[in-house]
């Protein structure tokens, strides 16, 4: 007894590791530490690339401190000033995309676990008997086009993205861990669906809400094969991948025309055009990341324990 009482602090109890125990753990930090490296190693080429001279990239290949400093492939992405346009474009869908979908994927979850829901079952099998099966790009294309008459409009890129089956079963596997009970004592307080979805139900779904918006951040945010089929030339200001796409595939294009035989080819940078896309591409999303990263992770540990 006298043991236990010396390792039991204000704290919490105190456990004393043992040999195996600390070579175990300094395994795993090393073996934790080397695989974080190799994670972000190949980013930071990507950023070392995209700083680099495309003679030397050429001659000398990818670089992770810059040789030969430039700036010329991020003069080349934001010439004209469209990349700017196309950047609010994109936070404008992301931060909208993200709200409602939220909103419609967390209520529909809800109600798909609310046990006084009779049609809950038959509503769950439907939504993911759409997940296996698909009409095909064609009927989809006419559907948006001739049906919704979407064509050239950005609700094209907004709709599709807002919600998917595979989101909404896994925040039905989130509401799981809430306790019926908590929806019955807030109607036997006289409270509302909406007053206990809002009050009661959204506080303790946090980890979902930031889980699956991650997710639905980064279907906006890397959104380009929506705006390849239904946004023509016709419409000015494209989404960000799809606009540095384009960017890319015309310096492309201007190295092999019959324009590229007034300048040299290697004053058009095209690998390390590639590399800055990628970073201005990417860069907004990943700082985005450790603010939602605590939840994320309870968030995807809670859904699969639960589901």
């Amino acid at each position: 007894m006298s043991k236990k009482n010396e390792q039991v602090e204000m704290t919490g109890v105190k456990v004393k590791l043992g040999a195996s125990d600390i070579i175990i753990r300094t395994v795993g930090y090393v073996l934790i530490t080397f695989y974080a490296l190799a994670c972000v190693f190949p980013f930071l080429i990507i950023v070392g690339t995209s700083f680099t001279n495309e003679a030397v990239i050429r001659a000398e290949g990818v670089k992770l401190i810059p040789k030969d400093f430039t700036l010329k492939a991020y003069e080349m992405v934001v010439r004209g000033g469209m990349i700017w346009k196309s950047y609010g474009l994109t936070i404008t869908l992301t931060l909208f995309g993200t709200v409602c979908g939220l909103l419609i994927i967390a209520m529909t979850g809800y109600a798909l676990q609310r046990k006084d829901f009779p049609l809950r079952n038959a509503i769950s099998f439907y939504i993911y008997f759409t997940s296996l099966f698909s009409a095909g790009l064609a009927p989809y294309y006419l559907l948006m086009t001739q049906t919704y008459k979407l064509n050239d409009s950005y609700l094209a890129v907004f709709f599709p993205l807002l919600m998917s089956p595979w989101l909404i079963i896994l925040m039905k596997n989130f509401v799981k861990a809430i306790p019926h009970e908590i929806t019955e004592s807030g109607k036997i307080d006289g409270a509302g669906d909406l007053t206990i979805f809002v009050k009661l139900i959204l506080p303790m779904l946090k980890p979902a809400l930031a889980t699956i918006g991650l997710f639905l951040a980064l279907g906006y945010w890397n959104e380009w094969y929506q705006s390849s089929l239904f946004l023509s030339s016709r419409v000015a200001v494209k989404p960000l991948q799809f606009q540095l796409y384009k960017v890319v595939n015309e310096t492309q294009a201007l190295k092999n025309s019959i324009a590229g035989q007034y300048i040299t080819l290697t004053d058009v940078p095209t690998e390390s055009l590639k590399m800055a896309t990628a970073v201005m591409a990417t860069g907004p999303i990943v700082f985005l990341y450790p603010f939602v990263q605590k939840y994320f992770i309870g968030g995807i540990t809670v859904g699969a324990v639960k589901g």
